[in-house]
């Protein structure tokens, strides 16, 4: 969509915001879209650094005024899909960041990381629930559910969430809790950008000790044997204990392990909470499933949360797909093995089998909208989208998904979800009740969707013959904080 903002109006905005402004002919326009994911080029027409919520909520009003699309980034780690025209707000200068150890409570910025988050809590011996990397800004994570390293035994890092700040439509900044604005905080606990822009969170942080994890590396010749014992190994474990297993075809670059390098491995995640001795007895089945080649496992700060899953910590260019499983019977580990076993040629990087339920199962309070609560399992593919490679991905994704659809329960888990192809396809993590109550909220909200990027449901694209005057009040943070 293209909007129709002049010099002049640019001029405008930087006379009301103290961050930056850049249009793309200015040099640092390039660095200030840029995701961490390079296979997506973000094209807005204006692309605005705030340093606060003051700033977010005047680019809001300019935008309206404009008649101007808005998309959000922070670390742009979960851009699937290039933003194309409007106004791009980027919030990584808002780092914001304080501890209260007493009652172990975190705040937030919208553009801050967890690393800083997971540094500053080690120091009073508490952790905050991040993924599989502390790389990812806090917030896009929190609002898309986030499924954390130790999600198993406390549940999804947005069920202990205490309050959002976040701009509406409007411009009006305002605080949202379980007493106040109860709606919106059920919808932004799991609806990932359809109905503000957060500029700071508060949340709950847990004890950070006794922590045993790390990974287990099999040659991909074993993958039958250790797949099979995954799948016997998972039901048995209590929900102090999460497991992931990756099949995983790694480049030949120094920046991998020598033993694992330009090599097809399997790689079995895993953490749990409690007695080191009892962490080691339930890890003993899969030690016995097949000869390991590298053991990484054993007692673990709470910083070192990276190096269970060992993410890439630089930007790459990627293309992923996601989905959630109902189970993992013999058709399952078949279709799996098709596509990834041993002797298989495939373009994807990683294919992840990750273990749900425990705590995940169940909101802390019952009232949210994350939608991959009753799944058993995520199934989650990626590959470097670079050429002759890219241009596969998309169809060993899609034969991936087909091939495991008996298994599947039809959903996505909306930070895992991919590249989405259109409307329909970008509402899938939601059921049928979460999605009619996003779509309610969002044309109260938001009713010329002036959010109209990334998982947003319900609306229309804007029409730019549509005034923006009508807005009551409104959000929706597209790739909100990714």
């Amino acid at each position: 969509m293209q909007s129709h903002a002049s010099t002049p109006d640019v001029s405008q905005l930087q006379l009301s915001v103290r961050g930056p402004v850049f249009t793309p002919a200015d040099p640092g326009f390039a660095a200030e879209v840029a995701a961490f994911n390079l296979s997506t080029q973000h094209q807005p027409d204006v692309a605005f650094g705030a340093l606060d919520a003051e700033d977010v909520s005047a680019a809001v009003n300019w935008a309206a005024e404009h008649r101007m699309p808005v998309s959000v980034q922070s670390t742009g780690h979960g851009a699937t899909n290039a933003i194309e025209g409007g106004l791009l707000i980027s919030t990584r200068r808002m780092l914001e960041l304080s501890i209260d150890p007493l009652e172990r409570i975190a705040r937030v910025g919208a553009g801050v990381r967890w690393k800083a988050v997971v540094e500053l809590a080690s120091t009073f011996g508490l952790m905050g629930l991040c993924g599989s990397t502390t790389d990812v800004g806090v917030v896009g994570y929190t609002l898309g559910g986030g499924l954390p390293i130790m999600g198993r035994k406390y549940g999804f890092a947005s069920d202990h969430v205490i309050a959002f700040e976040l701009v509406t439509a409007d411009g009006t900044h305002r605080r949202v809790t379980k007493d106040e604005n109860p709606e919106l905080f059920y919808l932004l606990r799991g609806g990932k950008g359809n109905l503000g822009i957060v500029t700071a969170m508060e949340f709950h942080l847990f004890p950070g000790s006794d922590l045993f994890a790390g990974g287990l590396y099999f040659d991909g010749e074993h993958a039958p044997a250790v797949l099979q014992q995954f799948s016997e190994w998972v039901p048995s474990l209590p929900q102090e204990a999460s497991a992931s297993l990756a099949f995983l075809r790694l480049p030949d670059m120094e920046m991998i392990p020598e033993p694992l390098r330009g090599k097809f491995v399997v790689h079995l995640r895993y953490a749990y909470q409690g007695d080191a001795a009892e962490a080691t007895k339930l890890l003993e089945p899969m030690r016995q499933s097949a000869p390991f080649m590298m053991d990484g496992t054993g007692p673990l700060d709470s910083t070192q949360m990276d190096s269970i899953h060992q993410d890439p910590d630089q930007p790459v260019p990627v293309r992923e797909r996601g989905f959630l499983l109902d189970r993992l019977d013999n058709g399952a580990k078949s279709a799996i093995l098709r596509h990834f076993g041993p002797g298989v040629q495939s373009p994807v990087l990683m294919a992840e089998v990750r273990l749900l339920g425990g705590a995940l199962a169940k909101s802390a309070d019952g009232e949210d909208s994350v939608g991959a609560r009753d799944a058993a399992f995520s199934f989650f593919m990626a590959g470097m989208a670079v050429p002759p490679v890219a241009e596969l991905l998309p169809v060993v994704f899609d034969a991936v998904r087909d091939d495991l659809r008996d298994a599947s329960s039809g959903g996505t888990f909306v930070n895992l979800h991919g590249h989405f192809v259109d409307a329909e396809d970008r509402e899938r993590p939601w059921g049928p009740t979460v999605r009619e109550r996003l779509r309610k909220a969002k044309a109260e909200l938001d009713p010329q969707n002036m959010f109209s990027f990334g998982h947003v449901v319900g609306l229309p694209v804007i029409d730019q013959t549509v005034l923006l005057e009508d807005i009551v009040t409104a959000g929706g943070d597209a790739v909100l904080n990714s």
